[in-house]
């Protein structure tokens, strides 16, 4: 049976004892004297020992039970810092904060002197570590494979209003939650000349020489599981890195003068996603991606060696989740490992292959499904393109069976066409499950996107809705509401989120609801400050200066938080807030509440139009809030930066959640999970898991709905109907505000003014060649500025506000990360819980007492 824990002061001196202890011995500073920096990784250490013998214990516990075991491969993490969310898990708040008093430091600082793990983009990077969260709480076999990326995406500075990219030094001092691991480096290989010889089966396989040898080296993250006592489970988050191997380097090509082809292998976890607008960012790409897959593999195949002596149990104890298209080379990596490597007849490792195997697709976009140049891919991966080719003409060949009179249909799906190595396609082939993300999402998906292979394997589309994790955006980002909750029906629902139902009993409590309203406010409060003390935006020659406005916190807060992108958007509500403020110009005494516009995210480095509309943003702020006549009616904020650091601040003080993406174009979305749980309510189209949420929270508390839905748009499409030039001349009100893109009314010069022309070219006139308005923004503005104005009325009725904010929480069940894994676990993994065995815990615990006893005294 595990050991009860200490009690309080004593772990408290405990943890202070051993953080000197780390100030010394690897610092060399004592306690009085060390700064922030020192001392936050010290006190890290200190309490990262305990989750060593648990994080020991999880995987002596899995290889003595030899379990099934699912491995989760993605090229995106946004796990956000580590120490909040570890004191978060391991319920060790008041311990933490005793120390912290005794030692003289405030909470604040020290957990402020953690950067961010810059290792993903957006909402697939944060779904990941919220998988990662659940798998860990639920004690759910798992380890997770990614990149570790040097210098991440990149950090967004805001120079006038213009994107500037720099690198996202995040680990520019030692990180003391990663753990390198140099015994379990693997070498993956790129290039050369292939020779063709056979298996023992008479298999055609190859045989590589004359290739390019890439040292991928690991990195070990712990995923701590939430437990109110001792026995939590920790997850591995595996990330490699090219950065630390020296062989990496290509002496020879460097003394030769080609010094970019010599560090090129060294740099290929520097930057998540590289440009690839040129062949040199398509050819790193690419290489990053056989390189993650390559990497984990060889490792997924040697931890499945350390406990079987053959491949008879492969396809029954190893799952693999890949997590969009990137990782997609898997399918054909794995076969090439069998078939060579293991001597797996060619079908027997097909079969394999898809039983392990299932594909999470993210998108509908066609420019977002993965496409290869065939002549890049043949020079890189050689082998893996026989593989590829062999596929699929096995594949096609079965499909003209099924299909013997439709050739097109076999174009469509073909891996191989017009000179592309399509991801997705190979992702379907060769996985034996394909979900989408949200119930619209996968009919998308079933009906449209993907309709040939579901004609072809119906039985692999299945769908699961996304979740967030209730204890990072809840419970960690939001205590004052968590207690909130807790207060009226108990603890239970940070690992069982279908208990916050219950709190629909006190949606019309009008103490609740006050109490509620007092909470957003004092969120909104601590926004204000860090806004004042932490959005440091520059002037166009990069100078820093505070540019922060006045902001009423009772004003509403209106909060857009995602990735810049035309089909998310932003250029919509920032129409709408042009009309705002052309309405209060025009009526300077109209009774109006006060708004104050949020916006965060990047735009990708080669997408200009996003660019644009950053920019345009940041100069209708400029405007707006210099402008005396609007007095504080209306402000408008740009956050720069957006991480997950800063939606922990941004989320709880949120009023409105912007989540307005054409219908039909957003997979599922988790922002606007994490805003709705804490009490914002949702603007939003009929889109992704929008639809679902309105769905289980009610119509008669889903109020702000609006727009086309994916059905209408879809027919203007197929019909060629939608044309934007019409509501522009006929809506005044439209046109006054689409003609101030082009009228100079935001543009301070020729830059801006050309900037905002291309946004009225797009709308009105044409977008890429094509039709304009392809993201329907015009057709659906209308409907939402109406929208907004039942959002404005519903607002001067403070305690009715707080009552559908309330029952927007109780409603949101079904959207807990712990239930779509649980679905995962259900309709496509088989995995099944394995607890920690108390007396290995025990044992691991009694050899650290035994050698801490030595150390600490």
């Amino acid at each position: 049976m595990t050991q009860p824990a200490p009690d309080l002061d004593y772990q408290a001196e405990m943890l202070a004892a051993k953080t000197k202890h780390y100030l010394i011995t690897t610092m060399g500073r004592i306690s009085t004297e060390a700064n922030n920096d020192e001392f936050y990784r010290a006190f890290s250490y200190a309490l990262r020992e305990e989750i060593m013998i648990n994080w020991l214990a999880t995987a002596r516990t899995q290889n003595l039970r030899n379990v099934r075991k699912l491995y989760y491969i993605s090229l995106e993490y946004l796990p956000g810092r580590i120490l909040s969310n570890g004191i978060c898990n391991l319920s060790a708040q008041s311990i933490v904060e005793r120390v912290l008093q005794k030692m003289n430091r405030s909470y604040k600082d020290i957990i402020g002197r953690e950067s961010d793990p810059a290792l993903g983009n957006g909402g697939l990077g944060r779904l990941a570590s919220c998988f990662l969260d659940s798998l860990a709480t639920q004690n759910l076999p798992a380890q997770a494979y990614g990149l570790r990326y040097q210098y991440g995406i990149f950090e967004q500075q805001l120079w006038e209003g213009v994107q500037v990219e720099a690198p996202d030094c995040w680990l520019l001092n030692e990180n003391p939650w990663e753990f390198r691991r140099d015994l379990r480096k693997v070498v993956v290989k790129y290039c050369g000349d292939t020779e063709s010889t056979t298996n023992i089966h008479g298999d055609e396989v190859q045989k590589l020489a004359n290739y390019e040898e890439v040292f991928a080296l690991p990195y070990d993250i712990p995923i701590i599981g939430y437990s109110k006592t001792r026995d939590f489970s920790v997850v591995t988050l595996r990330l490699w890195s090219t950065k630390e191997s020296p062989r990496n380097f290509q002496l020879q090509r460097y003394n030769a003068g080609s010094v970019g082809q010599a560090a090129e292998n060294t740099t290929l976890t520097d930057v998540l996603y590289p440009n690839d607008n040129h062949e040199t960012g398509k050819r790193i790409r690419l290489k990053q991606e056989f390189l993650l897959v390559s990497a984990s593999l060889q490792d997924i195949i040697r931890h499945y060696l350390t406990n079987h002596d053959s491949f008879r149990s492969f396809a029954d104890k190893v799952r693999i989740q890949i997590n969009d298209t990137h990782p997609s080379l898997v399918i054909a990596e794995l076969v090439r490992i069998l078939t060579f490597k293991h001597d797996i007849p060619w079908k027997m490792a097909v079969e394999m292959t898809q039983a392990c195997t299932g594909y999470t697709n993210h998108t509908i976009l066609s420019e977002a499904l993965e496409e290869w140049d065939q002549s890049l891919f043949q020079y890189l991966l050689p082998r893996q393109y026989k593989i590829v080719e062999r596929l699929n003409y096995d594949f096609c060949n079965a499909l003209r069976s099924k299909f013997p009179n439709d050739e097109h249909k076999v174009q469509r799906v073909s891996i191989l066409e017009n000179g592309k190595v399509r991801m997705a396609n190979l992702a379907i082939m060769g996985s034996h499950s394909v979900n989408g993300v949200a119930a619209l999402h996968t009919e998308i998906l079933k009906n449209s996107v993907f309709k040939d292979f579901y004609d072809f394997f119906p039985e692999k589309f299945v769908n699961v809705t996304n979740g967030v994790t209730q204890r990072r955006w809840l419970l960690g980002c939001n205590p004052e509401l968590a207690k909130f909750i807790t207060k009226r029906i108990g603890d239970g629902w940070i690992t069982d989120f279908t208990q916050i139902a219950k709190l629909a009993e006190f949606a019309s409590d009008v103490d609740s609801q006050e109490e509620f309203l007092s909470i957003k406010k004092k969120n909104k409060q601590k926004l204000i400050e860090y806004i004042k003390q932490e959005n440091q935006l520059h002037t166009a020659d990069g100078a820093t200066v505070l540019m922060s406005p006045i902001i009423d916190a009772h004003s509403l807060f209106d909060i857009q938080i995602k990735r810049i992108h035309e089909y998310k958007r932003q250029l919509m509500n920032a129409l709408h807030l042009i009309m705002l403020y052309q309405e209060i110009l025009e009526n300077p005494h109209h009774n109006r509440i006060k708004r104050t516009a949020i916006f965060a995210g990047k735009a990708a480095a080669g997408y200009e139009t996003a660019k644009d509309i950053i920019r345009l943003i940041f100069c209708i702020a400029r405007r707006v809030n210099k402008d005396p006549a609007v007095h504080n009616l209306l402000k408008i904020v740009y956050v720069e930066n957006y991480n997950v650091s800063k939606a922990e601040f941004l989320i709880p003080a949120a009023d409105i959640s912007e989540q307005i993406s054409t219908a039909g174009t957003e997979a599922s979305g988790t922002g606007n999970m994490k805003l709705a749980i804490n009490g914002a309510l949702t603007v939003g189209t009929e889109d992704g898991a929008n639809i679902e949420m309105r769905q289980e929270i009610g119509d008669q508390w889903w109020p702000f709905s609006f727009g086309c839905s994916a059905e209408e748009i879809q027919k203007m499409k197929s019909e060629n109907s939608y044309h934007s030039r019409d509501i522009y001349e006929a809506n005044p009100q439209i046109r006054k505000a689409v003609d101030a893109l082009r009228d100079r009314s935001f543009a301070q010069n020729d830059d801006e003014h050309h900037a905002f022309s291309d946004l009225y070219h797009k709308l009105i006139e044409m977008h890429y060649g094509g039709a304009p308005d392809r993201y329907f923004t015009l057709k659906d503005l209308e409907s939402y500025y109406n929208v907004q104005k039942k959002v404005e009325t519903l607002f001067m009725e403070p305690l009715k506000w707080a009552e559908y904010a309330l029952h927007n929480i109780a409603g949101m069940s079904k959207f807990s990360i712990d239930y779509s894994i649980k679905n995962y676990c259900e309709k496509i993994w088989g995995l099944a819980p394995c607890p920690l065995d108390s007396e290995i815990l025990d044992q691991v615990r009694d050899e650290f007492s035994q050698q801490d006893r030595c150390r600490i005294y």
